[in-house]
């Protein structure tokens, strides 16, 4: 399958940054490195032929394998990957970014990955981050209120990710 203009244009354009493309998934992807979402968001947006005016959501999905026996047969090591999904109102196109980073910042647990916000591209970026911030763990470097948003300001945490587990009580109040 050859590729769309879409693709061709981005490893034109931003070249290693593109890690990986699939194009026959239901939603078409495209995997970034890190350094260079902020600059392919802002292309992506403001690209004549393309104009991804919205971004629908930002979501991470936890890759770990709790139970040992599943684990031995994985062939991934654990990560995280950020999911962006945008479309485009005038040019009726739909696209999915991801980006694969740590569990852990420099595999330290509990000190969280970063990834660079794209609140400034778009503003409902700005509640998506949050949540993704809140329940998933991730830093979002550059964004302009990073702080929980369903979860208390306290809570420990990130109830999203596979290993959490729920508090026996938070302050004095029994869960289970």
């Amino acid at each position: 399958m050859s590729e769309i203009p879409l693709v061709s244009e981005l490893r034109a354009k931003f070249g290693e940054g593109i890690i990986d493309v699939n194009l026959e998934a239901i939603d078409e992807w495209v995997e970034l490195n890190p350094s260079v979402l902020v600059e392919v968001c802002q292309f992506l947006k403001e690209a004549e032929g393309f104009r991804f005016d919205m971004c629908n959501s930002i979501t991470v999905v936890d890759y770990l394998e709790t139970d040992p026996k599943k684990a031995a047969k994985v062939d991934w090591e654990p990560h995280l990957e950020v999911v962006y999904h945008l479309s485009s109102i005038a040019t009726k196109l739909t696209l999915v970014l991801k980006v694969k980073i740590p569990r852990w910042k420099n595999g330290v647990e509990g000190e969280l990955p970063t990834v660079p916000s794209v609140a400034g591209v778009w503003a409902t970026a700005d509640w998506h981050e949050r949540e993704a911030y809140d329940l998933s763990g991730v830093n979002f470097l550059g964004h302009p209120h990073l702080k929980r948003i369903l979860c208390p300001d306290d809570w420990e945490g990130h109830p999203l990710r596979k290993d959490y587990e729920m508090p026996l009580e938070y302050h004095g109040i029994r869960g289970r």
